[in-house]
């Protein structure tokens, strides 16, 4: 699989990497060996790119993915995420103060089975910490050879830019699809005036761009797409209509509907990264086909305008998840 660089610091992954956040929790009971199985085949494919998070399970997910690539450390990046306070109870309120991240990353070290991670997320702005802080102390741990670069996910404009001031960003990750393209008005642009890589998670629109999803489609208890409003009867038919877009632009590239959504986002900046997530193989398998699904210049632009006349109606994440998106940091201080 073709590598991509990115932020300026030089990290290169593969063009497409693998989101391990549903091995551990949110769609359904996961399978421990049929995930540790869907890791090993997604390295034979030339996936290098590994997501996790502290918070995932939370622990358990860290503990996964560091079990599955033990004793392939070096053909690998490995990106974790810290930011919250993890009680018994599990995930608990955002904790970036410097003396937790310190914890945070010993801990995620030690559950990854590794020496350093390749890059560290703050997962969640702190709206109690100045993000110099939070940078000041990844820096240090940067200075220990224990995390190697550093990102944000779901911040404000002004903490990004506040951010990479006080220590360069080579990443930041956000919700990015055909179903949400929230990130082109402003963080897309910002991150392209930096240099600063982008991770669009949920690239798959929580697996809606696959067709999976259908008007009669009723999710099991716990699963977060639930309540999601964009999947409400009143707005999934109508949502739908992006669905059958992406059918038909399937069959003219001889791709599957996952193919051609991944695809459209590689198209649109060549530091985009998506890490689509699955616990199933075959849907693994299926994703990485994308790296191979080339557009013209003419046909990203006939897609774009395609996509842009669809409205999609409904929120894009449930009000408890929403209120931890797009906080900016408070004042350095004095």
């Amino acid at each position: 699989m073709e590598a991509r660089r990115l932020g300026r610091q030089g990290l290169e992954v593969s063009a497409i990497g693998l989101g391990c956040m549903g091995m551990s929790q949110s769609y359904g009971v996961p399978d421990d060996a049929e995930s540790v199985a869907t890791i090993d085949r997604a390295l034979e494919l030339g996936v290098t790119f590994f997501d996790t998070a502290e918070v995932y399970g939370p622990f358990t997910n860290e503990t996964l993915v560091g079990r599955a690539l033990e004793g392939r450390r070096d053909r690998v990046v490995l990106a974790t995420k810290f930011g919250w306070e993890i009680g018994s109870s599990g995930r608990g309120g955002l904790d970036s103060r410097p003396g937790h991240i310190r914890e945070a990353v010993e801990g995620s070290l030690r559950r990854l089975r590794t020496d350093r991670i390749d890059l560290l997320y703050q997962h969640r702005v702190d709206p109690e910490v100045p993000i110099e802080d939070v940078a000041g102390a990844v820096q240090e741990l940067m200075k220990q050879g224990k995390v190697l670069h550093w990102g944000l996910s779901e911040m404000g404009l002004t903490t990004l830019r506040r951010a990479n001031a006080a220590l360069p960003v080579t990443a930041v990750q956000s919700e990015y699809s055909m179903l949400w393209r929230g990130p082109e008005r402003e963080v897309i642009p910002t991150c392209e005036e930096l240099g600063i890589g982008f991770v669009p998670w949920s690239p798959l629109g929580v697996q809606f761009l696959t067709g999976w999803i259908d008007a009669n489609t009723r999710f099991a208890p716990g699963d977060i797409r639930g309540g999601e409003s964009r999947f409400s009867p009143e707005n999934l038919p109508h949502n739908l209509q992006l669905v059958a877009l992406v059918k038909r632009w399937a069959e003219r590239k001889r791709a599957t509907p996952a193919q051609i959504a991944l695809a459209w986002l590689m198209a649109q900046k060549p530091w985009i990264v998506p890490i689509p997530g699955t616990t199933v193989m075959a849907h693994m398998a299926e994703n990485t086909g994308a790296a191979d699904v080339r557009f013209t210049p003419s046909e990203v632009a006939e897609l774009n305008a395609a996509v842009r006349a669809i409205e999609v109606r409904g929120q894009r994440l449930p009000d408890a998840v929403l209120a931890f998106s797009g906080v900016e940091a408070p004042p350095k201080r004095q």
